[in-house]
Formats: C-alpha cells, sequence, structure tokens
C-alpha cells in the first residue's frame, strides 16, 4: 500500500540528509502529524536560523521491545529505585532541559508544546526515584498507537548513575504485551550507549515501514489522567 504525502510530502521528495525541513510555525498539532510521518523537530537556533529544524535520520536508532539488552548488574542496581510514568512530567523535562548539559537543545518552545501534549495525553514520563525519594533519571518522549518517540533522558550522577537506564527498562516493560511485536522505540540516532542497550540503526524507509505498523498497534496501558477517557 502506497504511503500518502503528508505534511512534509512523499518521502522520496526528501533531502538524503538527516534535516528535512524547517519552519517558523511550531504548534502542537504541527508536532503530532510530524511524529506520524516519521519525522521530529529539533530548533535551529544555536545554527543562527532562529526556526525549528524538522529532522528525519537517514539512519535511524531504534529499539525494538524484545531486543533490550540487560546486564545482571542494570538489573541488581534497579532493586534499589521505584519507577512511575507520567507522575513527574513537569520536573523530568526540567532535568532533561538543564543549560550546563552538553548539546542541550530542549528551549522554551519544546517545553511549551510538550507540556500542552503531555496534559492531553499524547507525551508520557517514567521517572527513576531513590530509596530517599530523590528524583534521579527519567526520560519523555511522544506515544502514538504502539509508537514511542523517545526525546530526552538524564540521570543524577551522584545519586542515579543507572536511573535513565532504569527508567529504559521499565518502559519496555510497559510497551512489553502482547503487543510487543508491533511496537517500536524510536531513539531518533544510535550512540555507543544505546547500541550496548540494544538499540540497532535501521535506513529511512525501513524506519518508516515500522511506524506504519506501529501507528496501528493498540497503545500500552498508560496511565489514565484526571480529564481523559480510559
Amino acid at each position: 500500500m502506497a504511503r500518502r504525502p503528508g505534511i512534509f510530502g512523499p518521502p522520496a521528495s526528501w533531502p538524503a540528509q538527516d534535516l528535512i525541513a524547517f519552519s517558523a510555525e511550531f504548534d502542537e498539532a504541527l508536532v503530532l502529524a510530524a511524529y506520524a510521518e516519521g519525522v521530529f523537530p529539533m530548533p535551529l537556533h544555536s545554527s543562527g536560523f532562529g526556526q525549528m529544524g524538522w529532522w528525519s535520520p537517514m539512519r535511524r536508532g531504534v529499539l525494538l521491545p524484545d531486543a533490550l539488552r540487560t546486564t545482571r548488574s542494570l538489573r541488581k542496581s534497579a532493586k534499589h529505585y521505584t519507577t512511575t510514568v507520567d507522575a513527574a512530567f513537569t520536573q523530568v523535562l526540567e532535568r532533561c532541559a538543564d543549560p550546563s548539559r552538553p548539546y542541550g537543545w530542549i528551549d522554551d518552545d519544546i517545553r511549551r508544546v510538550y507540556t500542552v501534549l503531555f496534559e492531553a495525553g499524547h507525551v508520557h514520563s517514567v521517572e527513576t526515584w531513590d530509596a530517599a525519594g530523590r528524583l534521579v533519571g527519567g526520560l519523555y518522549g511522544v506515544g502514538l498507537g504502539g509508537l514511542f518517540a523517545g526525546e530526552s533522558m538524564f540521570h543524577d550522577p551522584v545519586y542515579g548513575r543507572d536511573a535513565s537506564k532504569v527508567a529504559l527498562v521499565a518502559l519496555v516493560d510497559l510497551l512489553d504485551d502482547e503487543h510487543a511485536e508491533e511496537r517500536i522505540v524510536d531513539v531518533q540516532w544510535q550512540t555507543e550507549h544505546l547500541a550496548s542497550l540494544g538499540v540497532i540503526e535501521v535506513e529511512r524507509e525501513e524506519y518508516l515501514g515500522l511506524l506504519a505498523e506501529a501507528l496501528v498497534a493498540p497503545p500500552p496501558a498508560w496511565p489514565v489522567r484526571e480529564g481523559e477517557h480510559a
């Protein structure tokens, strides 16, 4: 079945590079439409454009729920933490947006739009807490059907060395039910660290095929928050 062109046009027309478009416009509807087309936003402010960049990597980092690799030490470390879902999104976002972090890219526009999307139930966070009740790690991203598009993660270097990994394990545990084979975790780009956890690289065209299947898969059991319908 041919893929219908969307906001960004047919994928065959996209440039052979990770950055496929930029815009002055940036809102919630555009963000959701972009993810459904295999595109995600990342600001270009630091490059002097002063606009939003829209990206679809030529080689996409993907984690299949049944491919997560966990070492014995990580599983042992996880026993010292507690994880929650959608319990402290604002705190996770702020920690991920810490300007002291290298290569920081989360600006006020990202904060605003993703907060609205969280409140609408389209964005989710996973939090990791230590025994003292401190938030020591976490991640957040967009959930559409069987897709979880990871945006950012963090860990406290003093109190939570493995805390971001523990959050990822908790996320995969949530996704890993009878529909796990239809779901994907999009991590945008593979890194050496992510590769050690089971993240693979796929060509853009292959990713778009996986995405099409994931979008029509049932979503996992995200917590129902006030104002939402079960």
